[in-house]
């Protein structure tokens, strides 16, 4: 068998409807489209969502919430996640896209206090929290803000 002789199964695909050739083939003079109405015209039809003219569902279900476009998104790290590097290391945030810890800074990384850690690491971050910072000292190393 070649590339060529390749075809799709029995009954797999159908043929296209040919409109406007014709009023022998059936789908002539109007095409399927019936007699006038919106639906007949170019660009016609009612946009998603449309009810006839009744309030539509998302206007009629009450509106919560606030969404603050200034809000500051963290990427939050545990400290137990930074037992991969070597002793003596500096930890960035680029060096933890490279480790493959985190997959994009948002607007920046927060290091979070679960777990142990075990080596002697200078951290670099945003932020960290009083537990994170106070197990990275006890390990030997330093958490420093950038």
């Amino acid at each position: 068998m070649k590339l060529h002789d390749l075809k799709p199964a029995e009954g797999a695909t159908t043929a296209v409807k040919r409109l406007g050739r014709g009023t022998g083939s059936g789908l002539g003079k109007t095409s399927g489209k019936g007699h006038k109405g919106a639906k007949a015209r170019s660009g016609g039809g009612k946009r998603p969502g449309f009810e006839g003219g009744q309030m539509p569902l998302t206007m009629r279900l009450p509106k919560r919430g606030f969404t603050n476009k200034w809000r500051t998104e963290y990427v939050a790290i545990n400290v137990d996640r930074l037992n991969i590097f070597e002793d003596g290391d500096t930890v960035t945030p680029v060096e933890l896209i490279e480790m493959g810890i985190i997959k994009k800074i948002e607007d920046g990384v927060k290091i979070m206090g679960d777990g142990e850690i075990t080596k002697k690491l200078t951290v670099q971050a945003n932020k960290f929290t009083a537990t994170a910072k106070e197990k990275i000292e006890a390990a030997g190393g330093k958490a420093e803000v950038i």
